[in-house]
């Protein structure tokens, strides 16, 4: 575990470093990232921009609690929905210092003041039980190295009651995709097996929370649900 880890933090480190690269394929703004969207994905922006807005709309417009954002990335996706929270109290968190530097830049470039950036596992988040309002975690799951210990410590910290959601790859939706991820995406370190399914992803939710939604745009799942 501890050697996968390591290859996951070479991996993203390079990706923090090339992040024009990664914003523009997760964007879809530049040519490139068209590019790598439809090949590998089989989506155009319109696709990318549907997978991205379900995935925050269960945070009000108004939300003004705790809110827990992991992995952030470079932030490319979430920063424009923070910026718009400014009585929310934001935390976000990173295995990858060099995408979480990212992240902070681009907080600062946009004057966002209610935030806070952290390095750290998933796996063991350095929280007290019930701590946050609502959890995001965008593009996350597919990549965690101990994807147990990630879904109990996003329900450990979350209160009863608070938001969970986001979105990642699941298999089984696009075979070309599944090719694409196994021939390139594990062996670069970007993403660790054993993957969910949408059908056992929708059943590991509904196992821990409730009003559960999971949607799916391509092989992309979008995920929605409660804390009890």
């Amino acid at each position: 575990m501890a050697d996968r880890k390591t290859e996951i933090k070479s991996a993203y480190k390079s990706l923090g470093k090339a992040h024009s690269f990664y914003d523009g394929m997760m964007t879809c703004s530049t040519l490139m990232g068209r590019f790598v969207t439809k090949i590998v994905w089989n989506m155009n922006r319109e696709d990318a921009l549907e997978y991205q807005s379900r995935s925050f709309e269960m945070i009000p417009a108004d939300f003004n609690g705790r809110l827990l954002e992991v992995p952030v990335g470079t932030g490319v996706l979430s920063m424009p929905i923070w910026k718009t929270l400014p009585n929310a109290d934001i935390t976000c968190l990173d295995y990858s210092e060099d995408m979480m530097v990212s992240a902070s830049q681009r907080a600062d470039e946009m004057g966002i003041k209610n935030i806070s950036f952290l390095q750290g596992d998933v796996g063991d988040l350095p929280f007290e039980d019930n701590t946050f309002d609502a959890v995001v975690s965008l593009n996350g799951f597919h990549a965690f190295p101990d994807k147990e210990a990630a879904f109990r410590e996003t329900y450990r910290v979350l209160k009863p009651g608070g938001i969970f959601t986001g979105c990642f790859y699941v298999e089984g939706l696009n075979l070309h995709t599944d090719k694409m991820i196994n021939r390139f995406y594990i062996k670069s370190g970007f993403f660790t097996k054993p993957f969910d399914t949408i059908i056992s992803l929708e059943q590991r939710l509904n196992n821990l929370y409730h009003d559960v939604i999971v949607s799916n745009v391509e092989s992309i799942a979008i995920f929605q649900c409660r804390k009890g």
